[in-house]
């Protein structure tokens, strides 16, 4: 099936053939579906502090956090492209002033771009933009008079001027201060700085990058890191990776044979999100807080998001700390009765579903059963109310084993034939906002490999096409969903403020992104 020039692009990837022979595997037999057994609710799997509990987690955070290691992982390899899709799209069809202004007055789809318009100084970009137009000798007020609105979103997209539609998202401005702006990996700095110094009184922050775009991002963070050390005095660290080449996944045709470039070589495809727990999987932190790049808000706003970081990072380190100290019990050896009340936790507080022949287990079955199972990856996420945003919910899911627990999942991963199944989903009342603190060493303090805690059977296949023909991609399991399907998971009801994604240009448009009293 594979050649030996094949073998040698396998070799060169970081790849191994019992890989691909895997997900060709994949290709022919599919993935099944997620078997939700019931929503999770508040009560029910998730967790809502009091305004009591939410001080007390604080505070433990705050009297605990200097003996750990604190990490921020950010992904934020994404290509901002996305953000300006209408925009290009108008772009392509407004070949004259005499068609764009068609196109505007009839609609068209292109009512965000007259928002975008009457906005456009509202932006935190606005001055670069404005600057940009004029060095090419021309002046953006004149260009708003004039109507002349393609130049203006040329001048914003492409290389001709600020290059936004092919940068990633972190190295556009998001805010606007006065006398200043920020990036949003800026304001991710601001954050780490706020929740996440180490005992050293050091913020580590570790960016996701793609690999075109690691020098720039480099540059930008070095230029603004003795500001932010001097202004919350503290010393950062800040680090990145690119998503691994041995993650990339390959094509397949409509046949399941390999995909072949017209060249003749094999067609890799990124594998996803899921990828990035590799690079998860790298870091020698103790406590890892997640957060995607678009997910940020000015300073502000930003209390709710400090206060609940710290609460979600306390939650999970009082619960590791008893967790760690029923293990360490567990090894030496306890009683039937101890078992009993260890197991009670479990349940109770780890939210981790005993079988019910649990109670006839003898001792030492017990204890073994405990020990796997508390010896595991914790992670803290956080669940803001749904208010019909796109994207995963948490649930109580079966697996093939029979087992349930807790899990977040995506609509694509539920069989959209299955009523039953449509109508759980359906019933969801939270919404997964990348939102996570995940505790990454076990009680003896070595790190878990967390490759060993991915469901293999929660990846992805999509349908594509590459010069004419249709190729099937593969997905590896997702970063927060079958990706960490094995760890103990909790999840803590969170204000909705702290959910403030950028999807798209416009979003930045919104009050939470703009300054107070605008």
């Amino acid at each position: 099936m594979f050649s030996a020039s094949d073998l040698q692009q396998i070799h060169q990837k970081g790849s191994d053939l019992e890989s691909l022979y895997r997900q060709i595997e994949n290709f022919k037999k599919g993935f099944p579906y997620a078997h939700l057994d019931r929503t999770a609710t508040i009560g029910d799997g998730i967790i809502q502090l009091t305004e009591s509990e939410v001080s007390q987690m604080v505070s433990y955070y705050n009297g605990h956090v200097t003996s750990r290691k604190i990490i921020k992982f950010v992904p934020a390899s994404g290509a901002a492209s996305r953000m300006f899709q209408t925009l290009f799209s108008f772009l392509e069809k407004a070949t004259s002033p005499e068609k764009m202004q068609e196109e505007l007055a009839n609609d068209n789809g292109f009512n965000s771009v007259n928002n975008f318009i009457s906005g456009v100084k509202d932006f935190a970009f606005y001055n670069d933009l404005r600057k940009t137009i004029l060095k090419d000798g021309g002046s953006i007020e004149k260009k708003l008079a004039n109507k002349e609105y393609a130049i203006i979103i040329e001048f914003l997209l492409t290389g001709k001027g600020l290059n936004y539609g092919k940068l990633p998202k972190g190295l556009l401005k998001f805010h606007a201060y006065p006398g200043f702006e920020r990036f949003s990996f800026e304001e991710h700095i601001v954050e780490a700085a706020s929740y996440g110094r180490s005992w050293n009184n050091v913020a580590y922050i570790h960016f996701t990058v793609s690999p075109e775009h690691l020098k720039l991002f480099t540059s930008e963070v070095e230029k603004v890191k003795k500001h932010y050390e001097d202004l919350f005095g503290i010393a950062l660290n800040y680090s990145f990776s690119v998503q691994k080449p041995s993650t990339d996944t390959i094509a397949v045709d409509s046949n399941n044979n390999a995909f072949r470039e017209e060249d003749g070589s094999l067609l890799f495809r990124p594998g996803g999100h899921g990828a990035l727990l590799e690079n998860l999987n790298d870091l020698d932190g103790d406590i890892i807080f997640v957060k995607n790049i678009d997910n940020i808000v000015p300073d502000r706003l930003r209390e709710p998001t400090i206060t609940y970081k710290k609460a979600i990072g306390g939650l999970l380190m009082k619960l590791q700390s008893k967790t760690i100290d029923f293990l360490n019990e567990l090894e030496k050896g306890t009683t039937d009765d101890r078992c009993n009340q260890i197991a009670e936790f479990a349940k109770t507080e780890l939210y981790i579903t005993l079988p019910d022949s649990f109670k006839n287990y003898s001792p030492e079955k017990k204890r073994e059963f405990l020990i796997h199972y508390l010896n595991r990856p914790i992670r803290v996420c956080g669940m803001v109310k749904n208010e019909g945003e796109p994207g995963g919910g948490p649930f109580w899911v079966k697996n093939s084993k029979g087992e349930i627990s807790l899990q977040i999942v995506e609509s694509s991963q539920i069989d959209s034939k299955d009523s039953d199944q449509l109508k759980i989903l359906h019933t969801a009342t939270h919404f997964n906002p990348v939102d996570l603190v995940c505790g990454i060493k076990n009680y003896k303090g070595e790190p878990f490999n967390l490759m060993n805690y991915v469901d293999p059977e929660t990846g992805f296949i999509s349908v594509k096409s590459k010069n004419g023909k249709t190729l099937k991609a593969q997905e590896l399991p997702g970063l927060w969903n079958g990706a960490m399907a094995d760890w103990i998971t909790l999840f803590v009801e969170v204000p909705i403020i702290t959910f403030n994604p950028v999807k798209t240009v416009n979003d930045l448009l919104r009050p939470q992104h703009q300054p107070e009293g605008t």
